[in-house]
């Protein structure tokens, strides 16, 4: 963690390596004794619903999360972007109260009990990108929400809000997406001969909706700048020497904020798209497992910044001087985003396409699976 300027409680979510794989369903090990089993009563059907089951749990991620626009003062729906490109939206009330009948252990991992997790039920679903969706974010204009995401295919989509949420989920799960009112894609550079390198994808998004910009974190070490009227690049921030993982827009000075893979932050004026300063966070504290940005964030006054990296999944709450006040143990083992509601509740998502809420007082409301386009 490097605090910029310290300033009110934050939250930081640090984050684990995948594991080795699911393990062998119940049903399918052999009995005690080493022989065979009486195969007259084998239920090939449950077998293969346990495999899918495993493959859902252990494979599918949610990337990003993000609490809907809303006048009621706690959260009601939470948008889900996960790694089949999916872009979900759950009633939270929904979960909570489903949750709460899920209280059976059925499954075990390393002779450990697991919690069979609630497989909710989308409000709605939109299959948003071609490959994983890495990050979503609402554009407030005209009185109406976009809703935008971007993903591996180098793309950033916008949806009318009410459109999406009032998607069919059939028609979701069938593959027919919904046509994105935005459909912004990132530049292909040009090698030796002519030849054009892949897209690059997009792995963040922030927005200004005072200078009327969506900004993009690429695969290509580069920041883009976009026009949300004209639909057309504005600005290109280059200065990074690998990927960028994070970005995060500061509305008030006109500048945006990039975390990369060469282990630094930048702070870029978008005026002149010039990098004005350079961060090395490991300069400032002893970094063990990894040297890489891996988020960002500022506060609502944007008087301090703070960038991220962890190793165990665990949200910690630190004090205005950095003092740890709380720590909570997460369900994903390996979590990719952090979502907080000004209400105060929390939600994370991560491996195995898990969302775990967390309320203000630091009890868990619900963990649920996404349902996913398959």
């Amino acid at each position: 963690m490097y605090l910029y300027q310290p300033s009110a409680p934050l939250f930081l979510l640090s984050q684990k390596s995948q594991g080795s794989g699911p393990p062998m369903p119940e049903m399918a090990r052999c009995p005690e004794g080493g022989g065979g089993g009486d195969a007259r009563n084998w239920d090939e059907e449950g077998y293969r619903k346990s495999i899918l089951r495993e493959r859902e749990l252990h494979y599918r991620t949610v990337f990003r999360t993000a609490f809907a626009p809303s006048l009621n003062p706690t959260p009601e729906t939470l948008i889900v972007a996960s790694s089949d490109g999916s872009l979900a939206s759950y009633s939270i009330s929904a979960c909570i109260s489903s949750a709460a009948q899920l209280v059976h252990f059925n499954r075990k991992i390393d002779e450990k009990p697991v919690p069979d997790y609630l497989l909710a039920e989308p409000l709605s679903m939109i299959q948003g990108h071609k490959g994983p969706a890495y990050d979503l974010k609402f554009y407030h204009v005209g009185g109406e929400y976009l809703l935008l995401s971007c993903g591996d295919d180098g793309r950033i989509r916008g949806w009318k809000w009410t459109e999406a949420l009032n998607s069919d989920v059939s028609m979701g799960v069938q593959g027919n997406d919904l046509k994105p009112l935005l459909d912004l894609v990132n530049p292909q550079h040009e090698g030796p001969w002519g030849a054009l390198s892949p897209i690059p994808e997009n792995n963040a998004i922030a927005v200004n909706e005072q200078e009327g910009s969506i900004y993009s974190a690429a695969g290509d070490a580069c920041a883009y700048c976009w026009d949300v009227e004209t639909r057309k690049r504005k600005m290109v921030f280059r200065g990074h020497s690998d990927y960028l993982h994070c970005i995060t827009a500061r509305k008030s000075s006109n500048q945006i904020i990039t975390g990369s893979e060469d282990g630094t932050a930048r702070i870029w004026d978008c005026r002149s798209g010039s990098c004005t300063q350079v961060i090395y966070p490991e300069k400032n504290h002893k970094l063990k497992d990894c040297s890489w940005v891996s988020s960002v964030a500022i506060d609502s006054s944007e008087s301090w910044l703070v960038l991220t990296v962890g190793s165990e999944p665990v949200l910690t709450r630190f004090g205005i001087y950095g003092v740890v006040l709380s720590q909570i143990k997460c369900a994903p083992q390996s979590a990719f985003s952090i979502s907080l509601h000004p209400s105060g509740v929390v939600a994370v998502g991560g491996y195995g396409g898990l969302v775990d809420v967390i309320s203000e007082f630091g009890s868990h409301l619900c963990t649920f699976c996404c349902q996913g386009m398959d």
